[in-house]
């Protein structure tokens, strides 16, 4: 086995300091919302369309405008629910959310950064932009994506995922 010369070394670091400075140079592009949340309720499946809808309108109505009176328009009384923060059941997502939701005026537009919204079968995913501050520097930030899915059976959301974790 030959060992390598002070060249072929010297290239190899020359080259390891270009892929850094690559890096440092295209640092991580910024999680944009879309621009035209409407467009993102769009789908060729009807039953997808009406999917998207039924979530959208969930989480502008009841979720960000806290009327909670609306829940049973939009989720099934035996709802299931992942986030450990968060109970199970409609009724009890109503009584925890009526502690710190208070009714405002509905938004016609999803108010947090919305990304994307996909529909797959009875599946329903909303994606947000998610500041995160540099656990090294906290005036650092940068932003990563937040996921919520619902399933919908019978024209109702019957279950919710996210990635929260107990708090």
């Amino acid at each position: 086995m030959t060992r390598p010369t002070t060249f072929a070394r010297m290239r190899r670091l020359a080259f390891a300091t270009a892929l850094c400075a690559a890096a440092a140079a295209h640092a991580q592009l910024p999680v944009q919302p879309a621009a035209n949340q409407e467009a993102l309720l769009a789908s060729a499946d009807p039953a997808l369309a009406a999917n998207k809808k039924l979530v959208y309108d969930f989480w502008r109505e009841v979720f960000e405008g806290g009327h909670m009176e609306l829940a049973d328009r939009y989720m099934a009384e035996g709802y299931i629910q992942h986030n450990p923060n968060v109970p199970t059941g409609r009724a009890a997502f109503v009584d925890f959310f009526k502690r710190f939701a208070k009714p405002k005026e509905i938004q016609p537009r999803i108010a947090a950064p919305l990304v994307s919204i996909v529909a797959e079968r009875d599946l329903v995913i909303l994606s947000f932009v998610q500041p995160t501050k540099d656990p090294k520097d906290a005036s650092k930030t940068s932003t990563t994506t937040w996921f919520d899915m619902f399933r919908i059976e019978n024209g109702r959301i019957a279950e919710h995922w996210d990635c929260a974790p107990r708090q």
